[in-house]
């Protein structure tokens, strides 16, 4: 069997489409659908099923790419470090939420980092959950960072810790609002107060008010900047009220430069996964990055 026919195959799997999988190859799209057409025929069973945006794998294309994937995977690690010594530190491309990346993940790989025989180089990049694992699909990432946990069989998920919100703002709005009437009356108590935000959406004050007050937030979005790190920023500053990781405002609480606005017995919650493509654990370098931060996740929680 050809190999770069498997090659173009496994990509239109992790793609979900001719249209991406022949951009991700430098093919035009009609190459690509003249290789899948040639390796059907050789297997003598369709391994797509089309549809108006995209394809779907049948069973027996998912049985293919799972057995194939791991294989070819490995093959261009090869063929992308070389067999001397002088190219053999592997690249480990991680990709994840910017901040949790940035505070947590990456400070604890950089220890992998070392020239020991067994270090890697690590290439970091930021996105939302879908844009993650949209590309460790594509074969872009290595390992993805995401608070999704993805569908199907193609991609393989592991929980790492869950990161808890805290409702916070600066001292001078909770001496405006005032404890008692805070406990009181609850959301509304906080409806005139300004938010930061990093969406319009309001995601993490929606999910907060939800879990909490069961009730959707009245107020809209004051300040929007998209990174935790600069809301909590702008909190500190004055701007408004914010619902935060608490391992980001750590510090922030402990020196009172923010307070909490709320104890509630049952926190809200949110769940990271550390993501692979399935069979991929089989590369040293990825299970070793894999192990670490589970490994060093156990102090987060």
């Amino acid at each position: 069997m050809d190999l770069a026919l498997l090659r173009t195959f496994v990509t239109v799997h992790r793609a979900g489409s001719f249209t991406r999988a022949a951009a991700l190859l430098g093919l035009s799209q009609p190459a690509v659908t003249s290789q899948i057409r040639t390796l059907e025929q050789q297997l003598g069973r369709p391994l797509f099923l089309r549809q108006a945006r995209g394809v779907t794998p049948t069973t027996i294309g998912d049985e293919l790419a799972h057995k194939a994937a791991p294989h070819l995977d490995a093959l261009v690690e090869i063929a992308e470090t070389g067999l001397d010594e002088e190219s053999s530190l592997r690249t480990l491309h991680l990709a994840g939420p910017p901040e949790f990346t940035a505070e947590r993940a990456l400070p604890a790989l950089t220890e992998l980092t070392g020239d020991d025989g067994q270090g890697f180089a690590l290439r970091a990049s930021f996105g939302t959950a879908e844009e993650t694992l949209e590309g460790l699909a594509s074969g872009h990432h290595d390992l993805a960072i995401s608070t999704a946990r993805p569908r199907g069989s193609l991609l393989t998920a592991t929980p790492l810790c869950d990161e808890e919100h805290v409702l916070v703002a600066a001292p001078r709005w909770m001496d405006r609002i005032g404890a008692e009437a805070l406990r009181r009356k609850g959301a509304p108590a906080l409806e005139d107060l300004p938010v930061v935000e990093v969406h319009e959406s309001l995601p993490f004050v929606s999910r907060y008010w939800a879990s909490v007050f069961d009730c959707r937030p009245a107020a809209s979005g004051t300040v929007i900047v998209p990174d935790l790190r600069a809301v909590l920023t702008c909190t500190i500053a004055g701007a408004g009220l914010a619902v935060l990781p608490r391992y980001l405002c750590a510090a922030a609480l402990a020196d009172g430069t923010v307070q909490a606005l709320q104890d509630p017995a049952v926190p809200p919650l949110r769940t990271y996964f550390l993501v692979v493509r399935t069979g991929t654990l089989a590369m040293p370098h990825i299970a070793r990055a894999h192990e670490w931060l589970q490994r060093a996740a156990t102090a987060w929680c």
